[in-house]
């Protein structure tokens, strides 16, 4: 009984199971290429004659894959980028590894700019503190109090009329490079 249930249901399933033996094969046939603003493109159908055979990833077996020499002059005389009877290098997209290259040179040049410019900011910092200095000297120079200063050995002694005037001249001139 059971034999015979299933010998009529054979004629229902064998075209489901040859379809479904078919999927495989068809989902085969699939086409990638890199269309004009270089993204890729998948389809089962081939790529439009507009794209050079260069730019065609994957195709089928057997679909039109010609010598590698011929196929890079053949597009590049259609795309019309090199003069008749010479081979052309055909521009194509930067691969991840260049991109990341591109990356990690702009960040190591943000960088380097980024330190030069701290660098820059603590020169002028020090330069103004200095110039600070030099104008609270000059301010003791001019007031006329007595200045007194410590020697080598730790004793006390006052500045005399030229060393006065030995230190004021040097603040000025210290003074004058802070207005540039």
């Amino acid at each position: 009984m059971k034999l015979y249930r299933t010998a009529q249901r054979l004629p229902l399933l064998l075209p489901l199971l040859l379809a479904l033996a078919a999927l495989p094969m068809l989902s085969h046939a699939q086409y990638m290429w890199l269309d004009e603003k270089g993204m890729k493109q998948l389809s089962d159908q081939p790529p439009p004659p507009s794209v050079p055979q260069s730019r065609i990833l994957k195709q089928p077996r057997g679909q039109g894959m010609a010598a590698p020499a011929a196929g890079v002059a053949a597009s590049a005389a259609a795309e019309g980028t090199a003069p008749e009877g010479t081979e052309a290098k055909v521009k194509r997209p930067p691969t991840l590894a260049e991109r990341n290259a591109d990356f990690a040179k702009r960040k190591a040049e943000s960088q380097a700019a980024e330190q030069k410019a701290a660098q820059e900011a603590a020169q002028l910092a020090e330069r103004a503190a200095n110039c600070d200095a030099a104008r609270s000297n000059q301010a003791a120079l001019d007031s006329g109090i007595r200045i007194t200063e410590y020697d080598k050995d730790g004793q006390r002694g006052f500045l005399t009329d030229e060393q006065r005037a030995e230190r004021a001249r040097r603040t000025q001139k210290t003074l004058a490079n802070c207005a540039k």
